[in-house]
Parts: C-alpha cells; sequence; structure tokens
C-alpha cells in the first residue's frame, strides 16, 4: 500500500455507507482530493472534527483504486470553528469553498496557487479583516485570475488600449475601448471598475473607501463573471449575506 502526505482544506463531505465519509480536498501537492475516511461518523473516531468543511489539515492518505483512504490527520488551522458562529462569514465561506472546487481542475497536478489563495481567504475571513462579502468578491476575482480567467478593468480586454474605459462586457473578459464595443456591453461608475481592480489586486485602502451602493454593484459584476465561467452560477451564493 503506497503512502502520502499532503496539506488541504477540506471542501465537502458527504456519507458513505454506515459509518464512512467521503471527503474531498483541495490539496497543495495533488489539487483536487477525494478520499475515503473510515469510521468517521462514529462517536469513537480520532478525527471526525478534523475532516469538517472548512479544516486546514495536514495528512496522510493510502492510495487505492477509486479512492485513496485517509489514515492520519493533523490540524493546521480550525477554520471550521472560527467560522460557524458567525453567519455572514460561514455563508461567504461556503461560497468560498464551492469556487475552490469549481475552479481546481481534477487532474491530481498540484494546485499550489488555488491552496495558498483558498488559506489565505479563510485566514482573513476568521478574523473578519474586511466584510466577508468584500473578501468573498476578492477572493473570486482572484481565483478566476489564477485560473487563466483574469479580467481587465483597465485595459481593453479584446484589443489591450489602456483605459480607463466604461464599456463593460463579460463573455469579452472585462472592459472594452469605444473601437471594440459590443451589443450587450453595460457601462458601470467608473467608482465600480476602481473598486474591482482595487479586489482583484487586493488593494485594500482603496477597496475601504467604497460605499455600500458601489460595492453592490461590484457584487453583481463578480456573480455574472465567475458565473459566465462556470456556465452556470454557485448553490452557495443565494445564502450569501449582501
Amino acid at each position: 500500500m503506497s503512502l502520502f502526505r499532503d496539506q488541504g482544506v477540506v471542501l465537502r463531505t458527504h456519507k458513505l455507507g454506515e459509518a464512512d465519509r467521503i471527503i474531498t480536498l483541495l490539496t497543495r501537492q495533488r489539487g483536487l482530493v477525494r478520499a475515503a475516511a473510515k469510521g468517521v461518523r462514529k462517536t469513537s473516531s480520532r478525527f471526525g472534527g478534523r475532516l469538517e468543511p472548512f479544516m486546514h489539515v495536514d495528512l496522510q492518505l493510502a492510495e487505492g483504486r477509486t479512492l485513496d483512504v485517509i489514515t492520519q490527520v493533523v490540524t493546521l488551522s480550525a477554520f471550521a470553528r472560527d467560522l460557524g458562529l458567525d453567519y455572514p462569514a460561514y455563508t461567504a465561506g461556503t461560497a468560498i469553498l464551492e469556487t475552490a472546487e469549481r475552479l481546481t481542475p481534477h487532474d491530481g497536478e498540484p494546485a499550489v496557487q488555488q491552496y495558498q489563495l483558498l488559506v489565505g481567504a479563510l485566514a482573513a475571513l476568521s478574523v473578519r479583516r474586511q466584510p466577508p462579502s468584500t473578501l468573498l468578491d476578492s477572493y473570486q476575482l482572484r481565483a478566476l485570475a489564477v485560473a487563466g480567467y483574469a479580467p481587465s478593468f483597465s485595459a481593453c480586454a479584446r484589443c489591450g488600449l489602456e483605459g480607463p474605459h466604461r464599456n463593460l462586457h463579460v463573455p469579452s473578459g472585462g472592459v472594452l475601448c469605444d473601437g471594440c464595443r459590443l451589443p450587450g456591453s453595460s457601462a458601470p461608475p467608473a467608482v465600480t471598475l476602481t473598486l474591482l481592480a482595487a479586489l482583484l489586486a487586493g488593494d485594500w485602502p482603496v477597496v475601504e473607501q467604497a460605499d455600500d451602493r458601489t460595492r453592490r454593484e461590484a457584487a453583481g459584476i463578480v456573480s455574472a463573471y465567475l458565473s459566465w465561467h462556470l456556465e452556470h452560477g454557485l448553490r452557495s451564493m443565494g445564502h450569501v449575506d449582501r
């Protein structure tokens, strides 16, 4: 039996048989991993509480034919404990977990950037570094960028002409100059585009200057952009407290 170790964040779980669970994790070295946790639903389980969504763990697994099997678990960060008592943070965190799973390929390859981005987002969320919905918007834009779908909020997404531009066209990947403008483009306020660029760059001093209306407009654009690339929206977004 071949063993390997990795670090990961538990994204979701579901029941397997009478006492087991299948655990889906985003890991540093193997990307998305689905593994069986034997006997984890028994009250006598040694690591049942360590394999809940949001938990950041170091684990040992045994390779299997269809599913790997978790044999050891050590808690690195108990984000589940910090987020479970705060509804806005919990719902934003749930959307973050779903985003991470949807944007990570199922190819068994390392996903270091997505993994680090996820851990950083959950850490910021657990200490309320910014409002939960703001952290979610920033995370989703940056996760899209890591996945190869970086939006442009300054240069034209079609010809590259430097902006500022006011024509936003989600299917084209961001703003368009007047010469490239396509039917269906919207014209969000300049302050909204500035906020979106700041969320993508992690420029928090600029983010903090935005008012609630601008934040809501930016959130709608982030959601539309994510839905376009995922082909349909996230189930968890309907519960996010805006």
